[in-house]
């Protein structure tokens, strides 16, 4: 694995989002299927974390797997670092943090990350979570009820299986913020159909949760008649995509030319042939794996480059998207 570059954010030492050691000091039971953990630096000396934008994510290395895993704070002077986890199957990541962390034990944490960050302009934001999806979702709320900014938040969960409910019934008492509990695929339609028709001007749209409620919200957003650029997700995995056509690139570094067969991606090829990429999900949702591209024609296949960013031809995600002829500035 390479380690991540040290991203200065302020002078304090303790602001880095490279690789580093840190101590488990909180696990918390929040359904039966998730957990939640709570990190501080090794180090016992009073030391300034981070701060990160609401939605941010932390990347924690977990056995064999390198995961990331949304952080649940508002983001603002943090002196710990909270995720919940959802267990996914065994052999997993999410299965190794689960069965192997107690209070104290050291993991190695990159970030926090940004990737579905806030519109800094916005008036208040509709706020749409399921299942899981609820940990950005909480981040940007907390957010927001810190700001004095309006929120009305979403949440769609199978009974029994809500993460962090108390935290978003909480919020709800404060001025300006309003829940919504529902359960169930109808009723979240019904429900998100009503929210998008009766949101005021300079409302953003967020939404964190499996896919047919991203597929749902993304749909009823344009039914209402919101512009793309308000309406924001993340998701947790990408459709299936079909194995595309071969092509060729050529790094700019070497001249060396790299065939790309069908079926194969990108990023396998650059790193079969020694060229480090960092690379988290191989699903084209997550952005670690982008690289600059000098020319050629691409095929973007990512979820997560905006229309304005791949209009561009300068960048791509490798480890899904494709093209013809292209040019990489590695």
């Amino acid at each position: 694995m390479t380690a991540a570059a040290t991203t200065p954010a302020h002078l304090h030492p303790g602001y880095t989002t490279a690789a580093r050691p840190m101590r488990v000091v909180k696990v918390q039971q929040l359904t039966d299927e998730i957990k939640h953990f709570r990190f501080a630096p090794v180090d016992d000396a009073p030391r300034a974390l981070t701060p990160y934008q609401p939605g941010s994510h932390l990347i924690v290395s977990a056995g064999e797997h390198r995961n990331a895993y949304s952080l649940v704070d508002d983001g603002m002077f943090p002196d710990t670092y909270g995720i919940s986890v959802l267990r996914r199957g065994a052999g997993g990541g999410s299965a190794w943090l689960h069965d192997n962390l107690t209070e104290g034990t050291i993991v190695e944490v990159e970030g926090p990350r940004s990737m579905f960050g806030p519109v800094l302009n916005q008036r208040g934001a509709l706020l749409v979570a399921g299942g899981i999806g609820v940990t950005p979702v909480l981040s940007h709320a907390r957010a927001l009820a810190r700001e004095g900014l309006r929120a009305d938040i979403v949440y769609s969960y199978r009974p029994g299986a809500a993460a962090h409910l108390d935290d978003l019934r909480a919020l709800a008492g404060q001025p300006n913020i309003t829940l919504h509990e529902v359960s169930g695929i109808d009723e979240t339609t019904e429900l998100l159909r009503d929210r998008f028709r009766s949101q005021p001007l300079g409302t953003h749209a967020y939404a964190c949760g499996p896919g047919p409620m991203l597929e749902a919200y993304t749909e009823l957003a344009a039914e209402a008649g919101w512009p793309s650029a308000r309406v924001h997700l993340e998701r947790f995995t990408a459709p299936e995509q079909d194995p595309g056509e071969p092509f060729t690139v050529t790094l700019a570094s070497s001249g060396a030319t790299i065939v790309v067969p069908s079926g194969v991606s990108l990023l396998q090829r650059l790193l079969d042939n020694g060229v480090e990429v960092s690379n988290l999900c191989r699903q084209g949702v997550c952005g670690e794996c982008r690289i600059p591209v000098r020319s050629g024609t691409i095929e973007h296949r990512d979820l997560v480059l905006t229309d304005e960013e791949k209009s561009l031809g300068d960048a791509m995600l490798c480890c899904v998207s494709r093209g013809q002829n292209i040019e990489v500035d590695l």
